[in-house]
């Protein structure tokens, strides 16, 4: 999710900015420009194709993972990526014919395969070192991205499943673009300086506002739902999406690190992208079985 205050990045080389950046740090035009195409595809393939969706998921987790992986083993971890790999495409393509159990017995494998993985991966006959650092770091991706990811995969095979998923996304779109606006013009007062200067209490209101009416507007003429059903999911998503994106600004400030990843030009990495839609994917899934 986009930070809602403007600041300088510390924890990075200075650059020269460019003339395209705003005052959010970022390259506006590359910015939209990435947006529109990534939400063309998603409205194309959940109004049109849903059940592609798995496709897509298959084919953008691995990204996001690698980029996790990539920047850990930067700074000395050493993960089993292939476990990690493999285990994201079970918990993405089991959900198709054994939904909620096939995601929950795909990662359980998936961790018990790391944990073995990490263990012989120096050799039985030496002492593992960081081995509980590495398989903590392990058990994060693995729950992180193809976990929550997968949410949204299970959302597909509901009744209106393409709506449902696309309902979720727009609320934290909707959000984030609330919480840019609010943040660069009306941005004063801090939410947590420690972990993300950008991040204002003012941003935070205009992703309320946003998000919510997002929620209610999409509830309403895409799920056919009351109205009502629309204020606790955008609440939830909202929260769900900030405090996402916190959790990435954090990983991003231990690892000494400003973006992921350089795939999505004016947003960093896939991660860098989806930090605040993967938590709100589990939020969406639990609120809309419950309520819709």
């Amino acid at each position: 999710m986009t930070d809602q205050h403007p600041k300088p990045v510390t924890d990075s080389p200075v650059e020269e900015p460019s003339k395209k950046t705003s005052r959010a740090g970022r390259n506006l035009p590359a910015a939209i420009g990435v947006g529109v195409l990534l939400g063309a595809l998603a409205i194309v393939v959940l109004f049109f194709a849903p059940k592609f969706w798995l496709p897509v998921l298959a084919v953008a987790m691995p990204i996001a993972t690698h980029e996790l992986v990539r920047r850990l083993r930067e700074a000395g971890y050493d993960l089993p990526v292939v476990a990690l790999l493999v285990g994201g495409q079970a918990m993405i393509w089991l959900t198709w014919p054994f939904g909620a159990a096939g995601l929950l017995g795909a990662y359980g494998g998936t961790i018990v395969v790391a944990m073995v993985w990490r263990l012989v991966g120096q050799g039985l006959a030496e002492h593992p070192v960081n081995y509980l650092r590495d398989i903590s770091a392990t058990v994060l991706i693995a729950t992180w991205v193809p976990l929550f990811a997968s949410f949204t995969a299970l959302l597909i095979f509901a009744d209106h499943g393409g709506m449902r998923v696309f309902t979720v996304i727009a609320t934290v779109v909707f959000a984030d673009i609330g919480g840019y606006v609010a943040g660069v013009l009306f941005g004063k007062h801090l939410m947590v300086p420690a972990i993300s200067p950008k991040k204002s209490w003012e941003g935070l209101g205009g992703s309320l506002l946003f998000g919510i009416a997002a929620a209610v507007l999409t509830v309403t003429f895409l799920l056919d739902k009351p109205a009502w059903v629309g204020v606790p999911l955008g609440l939830i998503l909202v929260i769900t999406g900030v405090l996402g994106d916190l959790v990435e600004s954090q990983v991003k400030r231990d690892l000494g690190i400003k973006d992921m990843g350089t795939l999505l030009p004016g947003h960093g990495g896939l991660m860098d992208r989806i930090d605040a839609m993967l938590p709100s994917a589990v939020a969406g899934w639990i609120v809309l079985t419950l309520l819709a």
